[in-house]
């Protein structure tokens, strides 16, 4: 069931909302980028995801394919979502969990999560390590 989450990079000059169902999973991946900011997100369609306000604070990074959209707050350096364009469902946003601001530890503790293999570009597929992500 979707509800509306709150969230903000660290210093709160992005500030956005997400309708969200924290009963699908999340995603953690051994790309090269998620492995070092520690990304953890959950999908959100468009329709569902409200940048409100900082968009000029915003940095975009892109590399490799150039088909995902990496943005990072330009003051405090926190990836509050990513935009994916090229997914099995088509545009969505990735939203960073740590990021929300109304969300418990209680919450966060029973989010499912799904390992992919983004490494190796093996998407459908858990990497063999995956403890540590």
């Amino acid at each position: 069931m979707l509800k509306t989450y709150q969230g903000s990079c660290h210093c709160g000059a992005v500030t956005f909302e997400a309708d969200l169902d924290l009963t699908q999973s999340s995603f953690r991946c051994n790309c090269s980028i998620c492995r070092r900011t520690r990304f953890w997100p959950t999908v959100a369609r468009p329709e569902n995801f409200r940048l409100l306000t900082g968009e000029s604070e915003l940095t975009q990074y892109l590399f490799n394919t150039k088909k995902n959209h990496h943005y990072f707050c330009k003051r405090c350096g926190v990836r509050c979502f990513g935009i994916g364009n090229e997914t099995p469902i088509g545009k969505m946003y990735g939203v960073n969990l740590g990021c929300l601001s109304d969300v418990t530890d209680e919450e966060l503790s029973k989010v499912p999560i799904t390992y992919v293999d983004g490494l190796h570009d093996k998407w459908q597929s858990a990497p063999a390590f995956f403890r540590h992500l």
